[in-house]
């Protein structure tokens, strides 16, 4: 128990949002189909989940999954592990039954509640606990949000995990980022600081909040203002385009292949986007003439690029409206409370211009790669934290993202920056989207491969493409074959699947 003069020092993200519901108690805090949320009765309906929580066994420090689309009920479970001191572990929705049977066993959940839409694939998973969050049930989190609440808070210290964040696992098995309240709360207020979150702002929440981007860079920080939040199952365009005129939305995030969806749905009216201030992108790398496009159509709306990963909460660096004048293809400089290096493989730093990887420290960081022990000490080894992206800065300070050091291809032994690839593709009129990477080649090892998907009513061909490619790029660039689709893979959250396009054209060159 803690003694009254820690409780009045402490800060939890519980004690954040308290002082957020005193300002507004009886403002709209959440909207999400036909039931709005107040501050006020948010607050209440956290308590009385928190409260559920505790009834159903759960006690602090125990991992809490959750398996389900965006819904009000999905934000009251995670404000309710919150209050309980429990730990939540968000899970892709998009997962398969042994996908999210890893995630449990390897955060060793007590609890899994899930949509009932997806109950089938965790129904009989070794989990102690399995509940819904809406739609009935003797352990449903919408129903417990109308019962009795409690004062559980007395335990809680901002050293206490909050959330355990698994990465995508591109490469390996994903690993679980446990994230902690203060580490949280650092990312919370740079959020706050960098991209411009104010109380009158109203959001459209449409990306999922099992991702951090959208849950931890847009929705709390706005919740800790004083905002509000539409939230929406899923990014669909049509409806995003139809949402922002006739709500008034005032600021939206989503990654690019988002915007480019918007770009070229039929819909897309600027003149019908006039509430629309603020355009948070990233999760990946927006290709550049497409941001230019979108500035040069919407030429009122400020763009803010968001860089970062899961692992650091996970905002890194943000590069604001202003500063798109002169640099739209940088990633910004570090946020508030972040420090960003460029390093060689010696951890020195790199010369403005020279490519390198790049590292933070920051108390915005996971505290430790759950059960990773190994993998937690070669993430942090020269004393900062390996992003495991290649770039560079300017002499004045701004980041540019070049690739992932994975998607990085190496062909005859030369590397080639599949971004750059892509910046050259997409400058041709008929390209609507392109991914470039890398496929196993009997003489180059690796070959510079391109999926590419084309505008409505453009007419290319792969020769076409090719001469295109020529004509910028230094011959062991250009791609050595471009294979023309009807769209990309990508998951849930926006992020494009190369990882897939490799496996499904693995043997495109007979390697």
């Amino acid at each position: 128990m803690q003694s009254e003069q820690q409780r009045v020092l402490r800060n939890t993200i519980p004690d954040a949002l308290a002082r957020a519901v005193r300002r507004s108690p009886d403002k709209i805090a959440l909207r999400f189909g036909e039931r709005s949320w107040s501050y006020r009765e948010l607050e209440a309906a956290a308590a009385s989940v928190g409260a559920a929580l505790q009834r159903w066994g759960l006690r602090p420090g125990d991992r809490v999954a959750a398996f389900g689309k965006n819904s009000d009920a999905y934000v009251l479970l995670w404000l309710g592990c919150l209050r309980a001191g429990l730990i939540h572990v968000p899970v892709n929705f998009s997962m398969t039954r042994g996908e999210v049977e890893y995630i449990v066993n390897q955060s060793g959940a007590s609890a899994l509640f899930a949509d009932p839409a997806l109950a089938a694939q965790v129904d009989g998973l070794p989990c102690p606990l399995l509940g819904s969050l809406h739609g009935g049930g003797p352990r449903d989190v919408l129903a417990a949000a109308q019962g009795p609440g409690a004062d559980i808070l007395a335990t809680l210290d901002e050293a206490m995990p909050a959330q355990i964040l698994y990465t995508s696992g591109t490469t390996s098995a994903p690993k679980g980022a446990v994230l902690t309240h203060r580490a949280l709360l650092a990312e919370y207020m740079s959020a706050i600081a960098t991209c411009d979150i104010k109380p009158e702002d109203y959001s459209l929440a449409a990306l999922p909040l099992y991702h951090s981007a959208q849950m931890h860079v847009f929705l709390m920080p706005l919740l800790l203002m004083g905002g509000t939040i539409l939230l929406a199952q899923s990014p669909e365009p049509g409806f995003c385009l139809r949402t922002v005129r006739e709500a008034g939305i005032t600021s939206f995030f989503a990654p690019p292949t988002v915007w480019i969806a918007l770009l070229r749905h039929q819909d897309f009216d600027p003149r019908e986007l006039t509430s629309l201030t603020k355009a948070y992108y990233g999760a990946s790398i927006m290709p550049l003439p497409v941001l230019l496009e979108l500035r040069e159509r919407l030429p009122a709306l400020g763009f803010y690029n968001c860089y970062g990963q899961s692992e650091i909460g996970p905002l890194a660096t943000v590069l604001g409206p202003e500063e798109h004048r002169e640099r739209p293809a940088s990633a910004g400089r570090p946020v508030l409370n972040v420090e960003t290096r460029i390093v060689d493989e010696k951890m020195q730093d790199a010369k403005p211009g020279e490519l390198g990887e790049i590292v933070h420290r920051s108390p915005q960081l996971l505290t430790e790669y759950w059960d990773k022990p190994e993998q937690t000490a070669e993430a942090f080894s020269g004393g900062w934290f390996h992003s495991g992206d290649l770039g560079y800065m300017d002499e004045a300070g701004y980041l540019y993202v070049v690739d992932r050091i994975k998607d990085v291809i190496n062909s005859g032994g030369v590397l080639v920056s599949s971004r750059e690839v892509e910046e050259c593709l997409y400058q041709h009129e008929g390209v609507a989207e392109v991914a470039v990477f890398a496929l196993p080649h009997p003489k180059w090892v690796e070959a510079v491969a391109a999926c590419v998907v084309l505008k409505r009513g453009a007419g290319a061909d792969e020769e076409g493409m090719l001469a295109h490619a020529r004509a910028s790029l230094a011959p062991f660039k250009v791609p050595k074959r471009i294979v023309f689709v009807a769209d990309l893979p990508r998951n849930t959250a926006g992020k494009l699947l190369k990882r897939q396009l490799r496996e499904d054209y693995a043997s495109l060159f007979g390697a």
